[in-house]
């Protein structure tokens, strides 16, 4: 069997497949909350991911009732562009600034004065965003001294929990593009953007393809996690592009949206391609020598995440989202804007926020909670339409994530994004598309598009209904037109 892990925002999940890839056992961790000291603030500790990653992994070697012997591969899969720095004894300086961390804007146009933007973008293809890692590695050395001066390395989060499984320092191509220090077209580190900052190279961890073999089992992780010392850890990939891989987003013509915490539309592309204005990431796959390109929603599944813990605690999504359906298309007449922790896609702007607009006396807690799934959903539309506009072929969106377990978000996507919405015989995503890697990385197949053709299976569609995608495509319009009416005020506030 092979071993998928996945260091999530809320929990670590370990799932193990067999060789002809279908799912035998998961089990899920929990961590700790995210701690928010200040808004659109957002850390995490690194070594509660690797608590929880040891403990996933005995919770489903037991579940399976299998041994670390039996496992013949171990996938890494993670979230995103967190900032992971340890000292010269390996040891963490400071809790990690996850992906939704936002606080970073002044590095970010210290980089773009320094560097220039036209020459961050024939770097790494991107703009530098405050989600991603330079811009918070940079508020550590501006804002915590002592703290950069300790600096030895600087991983992601999946990265260390490699280094605590193998002892190596490694990354792949995959999450490393997203760091705003590497050169997504040559699929290398960007040390000119290293340089041009005065950053020391030596703190890079050495770079993979995603399945390609990066370490071994520690006899130190062996015997902490129970599997065999000497296992193979292959590469990985960031959690989208994991997620890609187990939704067999592997080759032209078929995109995914992803509803998790953050929401993300994602295409395969052969060559590279991407969007002048920086709106969506061009970032390399977790396939050798392909690219993607993803439209980012901040605040997805983190919207409905925020209704339940502040205005519904105890109630469960189904609960929410089966009252949802009482409330008419449309929510009569109300609009979420899902900036909870700022936007990437299409805006790039950590102070915009966000809330209810067009609230009435008549309106139930029912219109609320259906406004949250439609704003979300008008959200990833953008997303799906800059994507198109880049030349992406689009004939069907594979649904995954927390999201897409609900029918009833399944339909209504399907209408908002004018698109025939899949689901999968599998919605394991992230921690599947790491133990999908694994099977090729071990040798199993021998190459990601074939073992995704041969485990990556199609369940059911729904397709938009007419009346409602006519609908949505006017109230789309009001949507988009509220962002430019709010920024300026949104900037008031923030400067408040």
């Amino acid at each position: 069997m092979w071993l998928g892990i996945d260091v999530g925002t809320g929990g670590s999940r370990a799932l193990l497949v067999d060789e002809r890839g279908a799912v035998r056992a998961g089990y899920t961790s929990p961590h700790e909350e995210m701690h928010m000291e200040r808004p659109l603030w957002a850390e995490q500790r690194p070594e509660n991911w690797w608590e929880a990653v040891a403990d996933a992994v005995r919770g489903v070697l037991a579940k399976a009732g299998v041994s670390g012997a039996d496992i013949k591969g171990v996938g890494l899969s993670g979230q995103m562009h967190g900032l992971v720095i340890l000292d010269a004894d390996n040891q963490v300086i400071r809790p990690s600034l996850i992906w939704c961390d936002q606080r970073s804007q002044a590095q970010v146009d210290f980089v773009n004065a320094m560097v220039g933007r036209d020459k961050v973008l024939e770097y790494t293809a991107n703009p530098v965003l405050t989600g991603f890692t330079l811009p918070k590695l940079l508020w550590v050395r501006d804002n915590e001294p002592a703290n950069f001066a300790r600096v030895k390395k600087m991983l992601l989060p999946k990265d260390y929990v490699r280094f605590r499984l193998t002892g190596e320092f490694a990354s792949e191509v995959s999450d490393a593009s997203g760091t705003s220090v590497f050169d997504v077209v040559k699929r290398r580190w960007s040390y000119e953007m290293m340089d041009a900052l005065g950053l020391d190279r030596s703190i890079l961890p050495r770079c993979y393809e995603s399945s390609e073999i990066t370490g071994m089992i520690t006899a130190e992780a062996a015997a902490r996690t129970g599997l065999a010392t000497g296992t193979p850890v292959v590469g990985g990939g960031g959690d989208q592009a994991s997620s890609a891989v187990g939704n067999g987003i592997v080759e032209e013509g078929i995109v995914s949206c992803t509803l998790g915490t953050s929401g993300v539309v994602f295409a395969h592309m052969e060559k590279v391609a991407y969007d002048p204005a920086g709106r969506v990431h061009t970032f390399c796959h977790a396939v050798r020598d392909k690219w993607h390109v993803m439209g980012v929603t901040q605040g997805a599944g983190l919207s409905l995440q925020w209704f339940r813990n502040q205005l519904a605690p105890g109630t469960d999504y189904e609960a929410l989202t089966a009252e949802a359906a009482n409330s008419p298309t449309g929510a009569q007449g109300l609009f979420w804007l899902p900036y909870l922790m700022g936007e990437r896609t299409p805006h790039l702007d950590a102070t915009i926020r966000g809330g209810w607009i067009g609230l009435t006396a008549r309106h139930k807690r029912a219109d609320l909670i259906r406004a949250v799934i439609e704003g979300v959903s008008y959200s990833q539309r953008d997303c799906l339409d800059i994507i198109e506009d880049l030349g992406v072929a689009v004939n069907s969106v594979r649904a995954s994530g927390g999201g897409a377990q609900s029918a009833f978000w399944r339909r209504l996507l399907a209408g908002i994004l004018h698109k025939r919405v899949v689901t999968l015989e599998t919605q394991e995503g992230s921690a599947y598309g790491a133990a999908l890697l694994a099977l090729v990385g071990t040798g199993a197949f021998s190459n990601v598009p074939e073992v995704c053709r041969a485990a990556v299976r199609e369940t059911d569609s729904i397709s938009p209904d007419a009346g409602e995608a006519a609908f949505y495509e006017k109230a789309h319009r009001v949507y988009q037109a509220m962002y430019p009416a709010l920024k300026p005020i949104c900037q008031q506030i923030a400067a408040l």
